[in-house]
């Protein structure tokens, strides 16, 4: 009996003590807040949050008193800063980075060490104020365990939503082109042939965890083949690969830069574009027929337009040449989709840019046309709606989590101010930004 009563007690404090611990409350006064970047900002805000998620949003600055339950909340003080909800990502490959050494690692690092990286540049992306990402093709055991971690506690970082690995045709951009044939002797799972192959290995990404589906209907300007930028899977294969996804409940992404093979993809039934390079005005206008996003990733165009010009010997000449002729071109196709109504979604391909460099992609949108509320829109509400994360994240409102950034300055003004946030809070917690990021390979501009 002694015994028991010693246990009920233990489990009794036990219980006491997560209850008490759960019960986290955190009191933010926002100077402005854009809570929802469809709308007006507002000033002199607070935010209610309990444990991950936000419980009210009230006009004036409150106490800890004035919420019910929450006598011991804790103030943050953000008077003086302009609120929004944390930046979203839908294009992102956050196990690795552009490497000198590249073309050895592809062949020696493994997925273990991947998943590791990908903990540190998680944490790099969030300290820039991206609480949520979307992979879209990395080592498939390395990627799922990265975001299961994340979402189990286990380690800190954004949200991620991954696909597996990219599906490619043979010799395609997703596959391991231009090395021996006894490094690669089988394909990934990733790569096939044929509408039978492509709904199999669909279905095979699904099994094994993938959150969407990417595959590229187009050559792609990092492939180690001179193969160019345009179609390669055909009009059937792409039709095979969207109806297997669609079926069993997952959103596609399909990389695409060259006019044909864009197209094939949006008549296919895709979810988004990323790239988009080669659009013209028709193709806008079948954007707006299928609804499809377009994911722009002008920093991706503009990173390696300035390793071919700065660095000429870092990548291979088939490389160089794709560099040097698809980076130009990127913001005026992302101009065209704007002008005439296409659904815009942000995303970097970070990976290609270092990580925590994401923001910079706000400032190449604005360059290329887009107003900053647009922006703005683009990388919240629309990237939140395109990851099926609407109930979630990408505005700030009860029910929602937590997944709150601040900057200095106005960013419907000076869309800048976001490459330095001031606060970062992902999914309650608030993240230590002041940990100074590493060296980049590629200096990025003067203050960033």
């Amino acid at each position: 009996m002694i015994k028991r009563s010693l246990l009920a007690t233990v489990m009794i404090i036990a219980t006491t003590l997560a209850t008490h611990a759960a019960d986290n409350w955190k009191i933010i006064h926002a100077g402005t807040l854009l809570a929802d970047a469809r709308e007006n900002a507002k000033s002199q805000q607070s935010i209610v949050i309990k444990n991950k998620q936000i419980v009210e949003v009230r006009d004036g600055y409150i106490n800890a008193s004035d919420v019910d339950g929450a006598d011991d909340a804790v103030i943050i003080d953000l008077k003086n800063h302009f609120v929004m909800p944390g930046l979203i990502d839908t294009h992102t490959h956050i196990l690795g980075q552009q490497e000198p050494n590249g073309r050895e690692v592809r062949v020696t690092r493994s997925s273990q060490l991947s998943t590791l990286m990908g903990v540190q540049f998680g944490m790099r992306t969030l300290r820039a104020g991206f609480t949520t990402i979307r992979n879209v093709g990395a080592d498939r055991n390395a990627i799922f365990a990265l975001r299961d971690a994340i979402n189990q506690d286990i380690v800190m970082g954004p949200r991620i939503k991954a696909a597996g690995q990219t599906i490619s045709p043979t010799g395609g951009h997703g596959d391991g082109g231009g090395f021996r044939d006894d490094i690669f002797p089988h394909p990934h799972s990733g790569v096939c042939d044929g509408i039978t192959e492509c709904r199999k290995a669909v279905r095979t990404q699904i099994k094994y965890g993938a959150d969407h589906i990417k595959y590229v209907a187009t050559g792609g300007v990092l492939s180690k083949t001179a193969t160019g930028t345009d179609q390669q899977f055909t009009d059937e294969e792409q039709i095979a690969l969207v109806q297997a996804a669609h079926a069993m409940g997952r959103k596609v992404a399909a990389h695409a830069h060259g006019k044909a093979g864009l197209e094939a993809a949006l008549r296919a039934g895709v979810d988004s574009i990323e790239h988009g390079s080669y659009l013209d005005e028709g193709t806008a206008e079948l954007f707006l027929e299928t609804g499809a996003y377009l994911v722009p990733t002008l920093i991706a165009g503009h990173t390696v337009e300035r390793i071919a010009k700065e660095r000429p010997n870092f990548f291979i000449p088939a490389v160089r040449q794709k560099a040097l002729e698809v980076g130009p071109i990127m913001k005026n196709a992302l101009k065209m989709a704007y002008d005439k109504g296409v659904k815009i979604a942000f995303g970097t391909d970070a990976g290609v840019n270092d990580h925590g460099t994401n923001a910079y992609e706000l400032v190449l949108m604005k360059e290329a046309g887009m107003p900053e509320n647009a922006v703005l829109q683009a990388a919240t509400v629309n990237a939140a709606d395109l990851m099926d994360l609407t109930e979630v994240t990408g505005t700030i409102e009860a029910g929602k989590d937590a997944d709150i950034i601040a900057a200095r300055n106005n960013p419907l003004e000076d869309i800048a101010t976001l490459l330095n946030p001031t606060f970062v809070m992902a999914r309650g917690t608030q993240i230590d930004i002041s940990v100074p990021r590493p060296d980049d390979i590629f200096p990025w501009p003067e203050g960033y």
